[in-house]
Order: C-alpha cells, then structure tokens, then sequence
C-alpha cells in the first residue's frame, strides 16, 4: 500500500522524537531503562500542551492536525526552520507555516498620558497575549518591578504562573489564574496562528501542571471587570475592584485599572503605598541630581 501524506507525518513525527533526549526539552531525568530511544509519546504530548490520545492518532495517521498544533508541536520537538516547513507541508497546510514576527507593540499616547495622570491607582496597559506593555508607578509598587524584567518576560500571565511575588500577592492565586487562562484562550481564538503565543503556552505547559491542565480545558473569558483580593508585603491585605477598557482603534490593547471605594482600608493602604513609591521616586531623584 502507498504510503499516504498523514502516514509520512506520522513518520516524521516518531524520527523526530527518537532524536531528542528529555534533558534537551526540559524534562526530569529518570534513573528506570528507556524502552524507546528518544522521547516517549506521552512526553511530545505534554510538551505540546496536547492529549496522548491526540498524539498517537497523528503519529499513526488518523487525524489531521490543526496549524495551531502544529506549532506546537515544532516548538516541542525543538524544529529548526526548515524542518518547520517540511512538517507544514506533510500536514498539508504549507499555507499556514509559521509567520515572520510581528513588530513590537507601541502603546498608543492617549494609553500613556492616560496612565500618567492616574497616580493613586494601579493601571497596566495590555497587548497581545496579555504582555504588560506599559504601567504606571502604582502598578509596580502593588506587583513588581516590570522595568527590571526582560521585555519578553513581561507578560501577565507568565508572572502569575513563575514569578513567586506576583502569584504569592493574589489571595485567590488559583481563582485569578484561571481567569488568566481563559483570557489568554480569547486571545488564541482571535489570532490561533500566533508563533509567539504557542511559544507561550508551550513554555507554561512545560513548567506548570495547573496551566497544562486548565489550557486544556478551553474555558473562555473576557475578564473585563471584576474583584481581586490581594495580600501586599507592604500595606498587607487590599480588596481591589479591577476594570478593563479595550482601545478604540481595534488594536487590542487594553488599559487596566484598579481602584477601592473612597474611605475604605484598601483605599487607605493604597495611598500610603502610592505616596512610598513617590518618595522613593523624589529621594532617586535628588541623588541623580546631586551626581
């Protein structure tokens, strides 16, 4: 019998993963003898954020798989470019390879005057994949310092799953993260082919059971309003209304706000930890100016 183009994937596929080693993915060791050279089937499929079920079936041919799991899967099977396109093309989707990537996003200046006028309340501007493209002094004193985070780690829902600050600050961590996934889901139904985004996923799959977990689950959610609870190493606990605006030019930014109700403790706490960060701002500034 002919060979058909999904069997040559299939193919493709179980060469590939015989030529990688768990330590080269990422992947703890194990000290038991390997039955397979390379990586197991069920070690590609978590790598990739997808079934063991799903998996076999497409390395045995019997279903065809989508250009978002493709990409996927040449991220996890570590796919240099032209091993990208040969799997495209065996998918039959070669009109759906990988995309050059997109310039940087530029917060737009209404975005930002709007964020320096507001001064007591936290405000982050978001883009694409819910990266932290801009905030104000607020928001760095309630979450943490973005400016010292390389610009590709500046993105919400990657701090919420590895940085220890930021997940340890949200007293309903699992609540808020898995609104995080559903609003990061929004985002790959809007733009599924996205590189940077299966990059993303791919990484927190690897590095978090829940996030693997919850992504499966393909719960959406706008997210556009709500409350969030948090527990600060400097003022201690704030109860926060939280409310996202979506950018009137259609480009997906979105400013983010929180605020407490006028006389409460966390309207309190907040402006004691604003009126911190200012003096720390003022007292940096004076020693700039004394240099």
């Amino acid at each position: 019998m002919k060979p058909t183009p999904a069997s040559h994937l299939g193919m493709f596929l179980r060469a590939r993963r015989a030529q990688l080693t768990p330590q080269e993915c990422g992947l703890p060791g194990t000290d038991s003898a390997r039955r397979v050279a390379g990586l197991r089937r069920e070690e590609v499929a978590r790598l990739a954020a997808i079934s063991v079920d799903y998996y076999t079936r497409l390395e045995q041919g019997r279903v065809r798989a989508s250009a978002p799991v493709l990409a996927t899967l040449a991220r996890a099977l570590r796919l240099d470019d032209d091993q990208k396109r040969y799997l495209y093309d065996l998918a039959g989707r070669g009109d759906a390879r990988p995309r050059r990537r997109r310039p940087a996003e530029r917060v737009r200046p209404a975005m930002r005057r709007l964020l320096d006028q507001l001064t007591e309340a936290p405000a982050l501007v978001l883009g694409r994949r819910l990266d932290v493209l801009a905030w104000n002094p607020a928001a760095a004193a309630l979450y943490t310092d973005f400016a010292s985070l390389a610009p590709g780690r500046r993105n919400f829902v990657h701090l919420l799953f590895t940085n220890p600050v930021v997940r340890e600050l949200h007293q309903d961590w699992e609540h808020d993260a898995r609104d995080a996934v559903a609003a990061l889901r929004m985002e790959a139904a809007a733009d599924p082919d996205d590189p940077e985004l299966a990059r993303l996923v791919g990484e927190l799959s690897l590095k978090d059971t829940d996030f693997c977990v919850w992504w499966a689950e393909h719960r959406v959610t706008s997210a556009t309003y709500g409350t969030k609870r948090y527990r600060h190493a400097l003022v201690g606990d704030l109860t926060l209304d939280c409310d996202t605006w979506a950018g009137p030019d259609g480009s997906g930014q979105r400013l983010t706000v929180l605020t407490a109700e006028t006389g409460s403790p966390s309207h309190d706490a907040l402006r004691i930890l604003t009126s911190w960060t200012a003096q720390e701002q003022d007292d940096e500034h004076t020693q700039d100016m004394s240099r």
